[in-house]
């Protein structure tokens, strides 16, 4: 282990490829994870999206706990899931070892179009296009500010 690859990488890590930044989270399949028939329960792969898209934020210095906490002066807010569309191409099973992959498809003034991957060794087994909008607590959309923007890898 050195001071560049630190263990344990539980929130997976940041990649920039070609002027675009992308988040890989690994994920172990666990019994816990499959239903009846020893395949992956199909709403794992949801909560192991939310997962990614709560460690992209993470790493890029702006986790859902400062937004909540109106950390930085800002107003108090947070990331809701607007829409969701799924794909689900092949299973995975107990043991398999998944990438979750994250990236900004699209930033709207208080809203992101994110673009989610599940892959087994490189083949995908799930793909969602999730919308998520900035909320204050009290319900109303907010303004994207530039340090958030920067965090997801745009300008």
């Amino acid at each position: 282990m050195t001071a560049a690859d630190p263990w344990p990488d539980l929130a997976g890590r940041l990649i920039d490829e070609a002027g675009k930044r992308r988040h890989i989270l690994p994920i172990r399949v666990y019994f816990e994870d499959t239903d009846f028939s020893g395949l992956v329960y199909h709403a794992s792969y949801v909560r192991w999206c939310e997962r990614g898209r709560s460690d992209y934020l993470r790493l890029g210095g702006n986790d859902h706990r400062r937004l909540i906490d109106g950390t930085g002066g800002r107003e108090p807010a947070a990331f809701v899931v607007r829409r969701m569309s799924l794909e689900y191409l092949k299973p995975a099973r107990i043991d398999d070892v998944l990438e979750v992959a994250t990236s900004v498809k699209e930033m709207g003034a208080a809203s992101l179009i994110l673009d989610q991957r599940i892959t087994r060794g490189g083949a995908p087994l799930f793909e969602a296009t999730v919308t998520v909008v900035l909320v204050s607590v009290s319900g109303k959309p907010l303004r994207i500010a530039q340090e958030l923007r920067a965090a997801f890898g745009g300008g």
